[in-house]
């Protein structure tokens, strides 16, 4: 499909590979088509878009583990058809017994700040931190779903006991993470049959995973927080010498935040909250564009593109002196989302020349993560980001319990003393960008995706390119990206030969990139009342919609005399 609403305006025009979905009784986007699958089976049972949310999320472990799983954390932004808005926050935490000093860091350099002897943050259970995923989930359910747990688990037990045929994607996936796959007997059983990485077409049984599944489905999250799943796992990390005990889940709470808004052109922006950066510096990079025309620039353009780079370094600098868990960091949020604020910074911007490097903190924020969006056909919107930090995350199997563990550990720095560095109970920082746009009171977007520290920069130009250029929901997900955290200015195939070598002439040090950041999905309010869904080529994401309904009132079958 071919871009068409901004071509006038775009100097070179891109297709896009995949198609959206549209209905007026919900959509539901996934990074995986079961997923996708789980969720609109819901809504079609009656359920609203938490239950569909859940749904997915649940079925998206099953068929997307590499990306996410019970023992991981994430953020959950709900707007529910009253209009109000929540966002649960399920991040995942340092346990009890961790210390700033339990790694060994190989070096204080920037590119190796979060490395450490062994990798023993990085992989295996010391580096697994307190698992918030299935209380989020969970909560969210019981608050504002309507189904039983049973009921939305129902797919994702299908999957896991039945089979499902791997992706070139996850094959792929597991042939990236196969030296450390092949260390754990348990999950290279699955992954790594007969001692090769997983085929794309072959079938994937996890039968241990899905008992517990049903032992969860019986009994709630106290299956895992308090109870003999959660047992079993903190069994396995005293054996091996982990931090994680069973008193971290008995004392694991989710929270609930206010989310953070903003305005851009009209529209408010909705999204999260401290722990996560993403809302925050969404709103922060969009105000100081707002001071230009970057409708008449156009999309692509070399000016255009300069001033992404411009407001992303920006806003990284920013990102680095306040990022962190609010319970032990006074973020300024008032300050970094203030309009004069955007005011002062824009100032520093030079159109004709790339603005002074400026590092960031050599943060390494897992890039492989899950993204799912849902509306109902009441217009409550599940928007969620979740993950296990890593692709597959610490590369193990909990014993029989079938479940893949986070390394969470990774993103806090392994040296004493500073802002990231590892505390007790701290929630682990994340770029994850769940938002909504409204007019008028009424959401007439939602986004969000993967990728690490590249997710909230790609938001926010998925935001431009609906607001600013005109861009249909499918091109705005789909449209080459830019990124840059003040070194490098990394460039995705399809952006124009031109625009490449003007920036390259102001000063930017230019890498073309085969994709930058994940799987982005959303859906769009259309002018007849109708959701849209789309995913992009990034990941196996796809849309699915509910169209049609109810018979009409008083319908029946009234046979005719011939028909007797």
């Amino acid at each position: 499909m071919a871009a068409q609403g901004w071509r006038a305006s775009a100097p070179e025009a891109f297709a896009c590979e995949k198609q959206p979905a549209r209905g007026r009784n919900g959509v539901v986007c996934a990074n995986h088509p079961l997923g996708a699958a789980a969720g609109a089976e819901m809504l079609a049972a009656g359920g609203n878009a938490v239950d569909a949310a859940v749904a997915t999320l649940f079925a998206l472990t099953v068929v997307e583990p590499m990306m996410v799983g019970l023992i991981g954390g994430g953020m959950t932004h709900i707007r529910l058809a009253d209009g109000s808005h929540v966002v649960i926050d399920g991040q995942s935490q340092a346990p009890a017994a961790a210390t700033p000093d339990m790694f060994e860091p190989i070096s204080d350099e920037l590119h190796l700040r979060l490395e450490t002897v062994e990798r023993k943050n990085a992989v295996g259970p010391t580096s697994t931190a307190t698992a918030g995923n299935l209380r989020a989930w969970t909560h969210a359910l019981k608050t504002y779903g309507t189904l039983p747990l049973a009921d939305v688990m129902g797919p994702a037990i299908r999957h896991a006991e039945r089979g499902f045929l791997a992706t070139a994607y996850l094959a792929e996936c597991a042939a990236d993470s196969a030296e450390d796959l092949k260390n754990d007997p348990t999950i290279a059983a699955t992954f790594m049959p007969g001692g090769a990485p997983v085929q794309a077409g072959a079938r994937i049984v996890q039968s241990a995973y899905a008992e517990t599944l049903r032992t969860i489905a019986r009994e709630g999250d106290g299956a895992l927080y308090g109870g003999a799943v959660g047992r079993a796992v903190a069994d396995y990390m005293a054996a091996r010498g982990a931090a994680l005990s069973m008193a971290d889940f008995d004392a694991y709470e989710i929270i609930e935040r206010e989310p953070v808004r903003g305005s851009y052109r009209g529209y408010e922006i909705i999204g999260p909250p401290p722990p996560s950066s993403g809302g925050v510096h969404v709103i922060q990079m969009l105000n100081i564009l707002e001071g230009f025309d970057l409708k008449a620039m156009g999309f692509g353009s070399a000016d255009a593109t300069h001033l992404l780079a411009e407001v992303m370094k920006i806003a990284f600098a920013d990102r680095d002196a306040s990022t962190g868990d609010p319970a032990f960091l006074d973020v300024p949020v008032a300050r970094l989302i203030d309009k004069a604020y955007a005011d002062e910074r824009r100032a520093d911007i030079d159109m004709n020349r790339a603005g002074a490097r400026r590092a960031g903190v050599g943060q390494k924020e897992g890039a492989h993560t899950t993204h799912m969006t849902a509306v109902d056909k009441d217009g409550a919107i599940v928007v969620a980001t979740h993950t296990i930090n890593s692709l597959f995350g610490a590369r193990y199997v909990i014993g029989e319990t079938g479940m893949i563990a986070n390394n969470y550990m990774h993103l806090f720095d392994p040296h004493p003393g500073r802002a990231l560095s590892i505390v007790p109970g701290k929630r682990v920082p994340t770029s994850m960008s769940p938002v909504m746009a409204a007019r008028d009171g009424r959401i007439e977007f939602a986004l969000g995706l993967t990728g690490g520290v590249r997710i909230f920069t790609s938001a926010m130009q998925a935001i431009v390119n609906l607001i600013e250029h005109g861009m249909s929901l499918q091109e705005a997900v789909e449209a080459p990206r830019v990124w840059t955290q003040g070194h490098v200015l990394e460039l995705e195939d399809g952006t124009p030969a031109a625009t490449s070598a003007e920036l390259s002439r102001r000063g930017h040090d230019v890498i073309p990139s085969p994709h930058l950041g994940g799987g982005m999905n959303g859906v769009r309010r259309s002018a007849d009342g109708s959701w849209e869904g789309a995913a992009c080529w990034r990941a196996d994401g796809t849309a699915i919609a509910l169209g049609g309904g109810d018979a009409r009132a008083g319908v029946r079958f009234r046979p005719e005399a011939n028909d007797r």
